[in-house]
């Protein structure tokens, strides 16, 4: 077989509703629609994409449980009109969570946030809020360790809200949620709601955090929050390239 034979890797499996979720978000980008427009029926939507209006509305179920699309019985299909503190929706309007450079584009907002969170939270902390942190640290370790999936999310998205709340800046609190809404969705569309394989270095890199936050070393929650959001970004890379892509 020569070089120009070889047969291309085969692409993993998607389900039909997480493909369908993705090309909705997309024809509402394309489309400009704003929070509190309507969408095209569900008809109409299947005929679009050429596929069928089961799998339209198993995808409509996916964008209204992550928040992006709201299904009124009777009234027909809308983009998502909540409002949070710093206006969340129209940063969902824009974010596609399967597009790789939006994913890169919300961890690095992600970044700026978390290291700056993780290092008020050293300086700020109350003895309450460490203990916060720390217990949500264990439930995302115990989650892992007897494979509940929801319980390590449960850990993680406490982890990282207990670290904002010990901020003191409620600003960084409503950033730090909005953006982990996003990437929610991004873990739900674009990895089927896989931990990925970073879940043994997360648990890691919690405990590396919560160490620096607790010496209260600012430089060192910093640098710790850096490294965690760094080395998660290359997960979601990874698994969102396997995905999509086959490698």
């Amino acid at each position: 077989m020569t070089r120009d034979e070889e047969v291309a890797p085969p692409v993993p499996y998607r389900p039909g509703y997480e493909v369908v979720a993705e090309q909705i978000l997309r024809l509402i980008a394309e489309l400009e629609l704003r929070p509190g427009d309507r969408m095209p029926t569900e008809n109409e939507l299947a005929a679009r994409m050429g596929t069928s209006r089961t799998m339209v509305r198993e995808a409509v179920k996916i964008l209204s449980a992550i928040g992006r699309v709201r299904a009124h019985k009777g009234r027909g299909l809308y983009v998502s009109d909540d409002e949070g503190m710093l206006g969340g929706s129209r940063w969902g309007a824009f974010f596609l969570p399967a597009d790789l450079d939006h994913v890169y584009m919300l961890f690095e907002f992600r970044r700026i946030q978390e290291t700056a969170a993780s290092r008020l939270a050293a300086a700020n902390a109350t003895p309450a809020e460490l203990r916060a942190i720390e217990a949500a640290a264990e439930t995302c370790r115990h989650g892992h360790l007897t494979g509940q999936y929801a319980l390590f999310d449960r850990g993680d998205d406490d982890f990282h809200a207990g670290i904002a709340a010990a901020s003191h800046n409620q600003f960084l609190v409503a950033a730090v949620g909005e953006a982990r809404r996003l990437q929610r969705q991004s873990n739900i569309i674009g990895m089927s709601g896989a931990i990925g394989g970073h879940a043994v270095g997360a648990i890691e890199e919690h405990a590396a955090i919560y160490r620096a936050i607790c010496d209260g070393d600012p430089d060192a929650a910093a640098h710790a929050a850096g490294v965690h959001l760094d080395n998660t970004l290359e997960d979601y890379r990874r698994e969102i390239q396997r995905r999509l892509f086959g490698r």
